[in-house]
């Protein structure tokens, strides 16, 4: 019976994990948050823009908050928070904000977020570019 009560305490304690784990964001992608709360204005390849009545400020701690970015930036008035796969950019608009959702592959990887600072240039060791440590120039 100690068998089945272990195997129990196991399961509850995997299920309990897993719904904090849930709560905090982790594994929540950050493009469903984004289209579950803002409305869609044009969607590119793998780029879309949506409107927020909301300050840039308000918009980036609401997106931050539900998902955790590995970096945060501002720059001119955007904030830009990268994320494993995406970058997510709030801007100014004359009503509110506009979020972009970028994939990493893009503009990103070329250089073009360089100067923001640590996290968003392409040649540190979690892009995968040159720099890397060992191995890393190829």
């Amino acid at each position: 019976m100690s068998g089945r009560v272990r195997a129990g305490t196991r399961l509850a304690c995997v299920l309990l994990v897993c719904a904090l784990l849930g709560g905090c964001g982790i594994g929540t992608d950050v493009r469903d948050v984004i289209e579950d709360r803002y409305p869609l204005q044009q969607r590119t390849g793998d780029t879309a823009v949506y409107t927020s009545n909301e300050p840039v400020s308000s918009t980036a701690a609401a997106i931050a908050g539900a998902v955790r970015p590995a970096a945060r930036s501002t720059d001119r008035g955007a904030e830009y928070l990268r994320y494993d796969d995406d970058i997510v950019i709030v801007s100014p608009a004359p009503a509110g904000s506009t979020v972009q959702v970028e994939d990493l592959d893009g503009r990103y990887r070329g250089g073009a977020f360089v100067f923001l600072g640590p996290g968003f240039r392409p040649g540190s060791p979690a892009a995968g570019g040159f720099g890397g440590g060992p191995g890393g120039i190829k």
